[in-house]
């Protein structure tokens, strides 16, 4: 695709997502506006299907929605409420590690800087980055796997890791998409777009794609 198809890809998607679930993240944020629980949440979200992550979420936030209700709880008893979610046990440990941090550092704010979150136990560029963006609603681009994928297969970007394409796309995505961009692509990616045997047939975005690496689809 040419660069400048940018805004058609991106109105398309506002078009087609109306149909699909919200990514329970983006959900979790709009209805608990919240940086603490979009933080947990994400944690908890990290290889694991959406539908997983809602239970476990729902779950461990009635037993803590606070640094300092979260640190009442035993590791144990985190990863017992927070199971089947991959890397439960990691993650009860990971939950707690932040939790310390905020309090004894952050006075148990969730930070609203990229760099700051990163310092935080288990947090990568993709958490930092929705923290930043659905938490507190400042510029930010969340790149997982499907926005690295599609990004990749339109034909966007040419890169080969989750975060070279984060930094290919501060380079050229237009600022006000920036925030949406995630959500747009995670739902296109989870309903039609897949990593395989993608359904380009019934695509919006089929006469506008690459295709780049698709070897078979729908």
């Amino acid at each position: 695709m040419k660069d400048s198809q940018i805004h058609e890809v991106i109105e398309k998607l506002k078009n087609a997502v109306q149909s699909w679930n919200l990514p329970i993240v983006t959900d979790i944020s709009l209805r608990r506006n919240d940086p603490f629980q979009v933080l947990m949440a994400t944690v908890l979200s990290l290889r694991t299907k959406d539908e997983t992550t809602a239970q476990a979420a729902k779950r461990l936030f009635q037993l803590a929605d606070s640094p300092s209700a979260m640190l009442g709880l035993s590791e144990e008893i985190i990863a017992r409420t927070i199971y089947p979610v991959g890397f439960y046990r990691t993650k009860a440990k990971n939950i707690l590690g932040i939790c310390h941090a905020l309090v004894e550092k952050y006075g148990g704010k969730v930070p609203d800087d990229i760099d700051e979150l990163l310092t935080l136990r288990g947090v990568g560029r993709k958490t930092a980055n929705l923290v930043v963006t659905l938490g507190y609603g400042k510029p930010g681009i969340c790149v997982d796997t499907h926005v690295h994928r599609i990004s990749n297969r339109l034909g966007y970007v040419r890169t080969r890791t989750p975060e070279k394409t984060e930094f290919a796309l501060r380079q050229k995505l237009p600022p006000q998409y920036w925030i949406i961009y995630n959500d747009l692509l995670v739902a296109f990616g989870q309903n039609l777009c897949r990593p395989v045997s993608p359904l380009c047939s019934t695509c919006p975005l089929n006469h506008l794609c690459n295709r780049t690496g698709v070897k078979h689809s729908r």
